[in-house]
């Protein structure tokens, strides 16, 4: 297999591997990508958080919605390093600014189904599925590092499409020193650790692709998951989404 169908991402030691096989599968009908924008630095964005956090314990989470929240790196200079931000993550939300036309970009900001959504203290329960049939993603592992990707379109044809995956975690924390939120111990849920898009290969009646996630030396306490979108070439926005827990609960454990 040729190396470029590879997506390296680095995952903290710590999953246990399994004989058994572990898949992620989507049901054909869209399931809701919800991106948060946030930072540790923004005085606004802990109710954004909170809210995000509820979705853990949510009927139809990795199901139904996929929460993930990037911490953006713009507010640094105030002072306070949020030590989950990233230029990357802050270029995503650019890269949505600009399929919507918009010159700034703000914090806490949510996307949903990559467009711009105000509404999410108004919603009456957690974001669903959109029933537009898309098409069906899976990831499939035997270790949790290796896996296997495939999205079959349900519109077939040859749109080229490429693959998103991200590493979270959740139940983490700061205590803040500086900066707006100076003083105040913040708690973070689908945290992105890591995220890489790359081309997903037509074969036979889908798109195929693979990815590794790599030990690493240095371990942090959470719970780990995997969020995985497929989009269109070059686009931010998700066409389907799937996701899943990578470790036990505390209550399972």
């Amino acid at each position: 297999m040729s190396p470029a169908r590879y997506v390296i991402l680095g995952v903290f030691a710590g999953i246990a591997t399994s004989a058994a096989p572990v898949q992620f599968q989507s049901s054909e009908r869209q399931a809701a990508l919800v991106e948060l924008y946030t930072s540790e630095g923004c005085s606004s964005c802990p109710p954004a958080e909170s809210w995000l956090s509820g979705l853990k314990e949510a009927s139809g989470l990795w199901r139904n919605f996929v929460p993930v929240a990037f911490h953006v790196d713009y507010w640094d200079y105030l002072g306070w390093r949020d030590k989950w931000s990233s230029k990357q993550h802050s270029d995503r939300q650019r890269a949505y600014a600009g399929v919507w036309g918009s010159e700034s970009i703000y914090t806490p900001e949510f996307v949903l189904n990559g467009k711009e959504w105000h509404n999410w203290l108004g919603l009456g329960g957690v974001p669903g599925s959109s029933g537009t049939k898309v098409g069906i993603l899976s990831v499939t592992s035997r270790d949790t590092n290796h896996w296997d990707v495939s999205f079959i379109p349900a519109a077939g044809g040859t749109t080229g499409y490429e693959v998103n995956a991200a590493l979270l975690i959740s139940g983490v924390g700061s205590d803040v020193k500086a900066g707006e939120n100076a003083g105040r111990h913040l708690k973070h849920d689908f945290v992105v650790l890591k995220l890489v898009t790359q081309p997903l290969i037509l074969k036979n009646a889908g798109f195929q692709g693979a990815f590794v996630l790599p030990a690493q030396e240095k371990k942090l306490e959470g719970r780990l998951a995997l969020a995985v979108w497929a989009s269109c070439s070059g686009r931010p926005e998700p066409v389907q989404a799937v996701g899943g827990w990578l470790v036990p609960s505390e209550k399972t454990k």
